[in-house]
């Protein structure tokens, strides 16, 4: 498979899943679990499955109802499907497996909603060994299609992408925004302590970037939630692009919140003092208004794809990063496809001040005139 440095996922990388389908100790884990939970379930009530719902109910439904329930257009799950069904189609223990299309809604319902396998097996009719090994697959093809839909602008995209940033919040230079999140999940089995973010929550975090158009451009996705902002950007491949200037070309750069270090290649606001002057304020206001798209492009992927929105639960932690960049390559997917969906007004994610972060690199200088300058020429939109 073709290495992708727009694709970050630690501690594992993308390259290593083609193992998905082979009994790992991770799979037997939670076969156990969807075995256990299945006997529980038989002591008590019966709950009976839904007949017939990917082959009578789900035909039947309009355009709008089907991306109700599964957060796309039919059409732009046809276009994914022919993408990825090559893909779902081998067989498993000599047996075939469910239809491709069985497996992609399976998995975007799990996407989608905070439900269990439990839900899933009621409402597809599958059983929940079957429903893991599904979403999986699913997961698996729709990484491998990263390369393709996240992609690092470059040529005429860039130029495009500046002029779009200018019209968005009037700063010039702009190839990308950049912001963190972070995906809450239940305590992991070791070291929980580390996953614990400033807001009391245990999760990993993420870093994106995106364009004017709320494409991500870069996803970077592993790191406990205890780590700050800064140094999950240092550990990040966009920090080794700084020095490539084909990643910048013509004096760009992205644009970031005050958690980040200043440089010729990301812009920062200035610190608010109490003594900023009406420039500086308004330097300020016009990099907040271009960097809103980020904020709305995360607000959208979660709440698209609402399993990221509150409490992932996933048998293995490592294989959340994988889950995070199926969605973000949906999200991308969909917005190429012009199939909207409202976006979620998230609470501030910050999780830790926003002091700024003081860079060890040499062209500080160079940046700070480089801000100063970009200061001293914006058109004056803060009063």
């Amino acid at each position: 498979m073709e290495h992708n440095n727009n694709i970050l996922m630690i501690p594992i990388l993308i390259a290593s899943m083609d193992v998905f389908d082979i009994p790992s100790e991770d799979d037997i884990d939670d076969f156990i679990y969807a075995s256990c939970t299945a006997n529980i379930k038989r002591k008590q009530k019966h709950i009976p499955k839904i007949e017939g719902y990917v082959e009578i109910i789900v035909p039947l439904l309009n355009a709008m109802e089907f991306k109700s329930h599964f957060r796309m257009l039919p059409e732009t799950f046809e276009f994914i499907l022919s993408q990825i069904a090559d893909r779902l189609q081998r067989t498993a223990n000599g047996n075939e497996m469910i239809s491709p299309q069985k497996q992609f809604l399976i998995a975007l319902w799990r996407m989608a909603t905070p439900d269990s396998y439990r839900s899933i097996h009621t409402r597809f009719g599958v059983g929940k060994a079957t429903a893991i090994r599904a979403v999986r697959r699913v997961t698996q093809a729709l990484c491998e299609l990263a390369s393709i839909f996240i992609q690092w602008p470059a040529g005429e995209r860039i130029a495009e992408i500046k002029q779009g940033f200018s019209h968005v919040g009037a700063f010039p230079g702009v190839i990308g925004a950049i912001d963190g999140t972070h995906i809450n999940i239940p305590a992991p089995k070791k070291n929980p302590e580390a996953y614990i973010n400033r807001k009391g929550h245990y999760s990993i975090q993420a870093q994106v970037v995106c364009d004017h158009m709320r494409l991500f451009t870069h996803v970077y996705v592993g790191n406990v939630g205890s780590v700050h902002d800064a140094r999950v950007f240092r550990l990040s491949t966009v920090q080794d692009y700084m020095t490539d200037p084909s990643k910048f070309p013509n004096d760009s750069h992205l644009i970031g919140d005050a958690a980040y270090p200043l440089s010729k290649q990301l812009m920062v606001p200035y610190t608010d003092n109490g003594h900023l002057t009406q420039r500086q304020k308004n330097y300020n206001f016009c990099l907040s208004s271009s960097r809103m798209v980020i904020e709305r492009a995360i607000g959208l992927l979660k709440g698209r794809w609402r399993s990221l929105l509150h409490y992932l639960a996933m048998g293995s932690v490592e294989r959340i990063p994988y889950h995070f960049v199926a969605c973000c390559v949906l999200h991308n997917i969909c917005l190429m496809k012009n199939d909207e969906m409202e976006a979620m007004i998230l609470d501030n994610e910050v999780m830790f001040p926003e002091l700024q972060v003081r860079n060890v690199e040499q062209n500080r200088g160079e940046a700070e005139a480089k801000r100063n300058f970009i200061c001293a020429t914006l058109r004056m939109r803060h009063v």
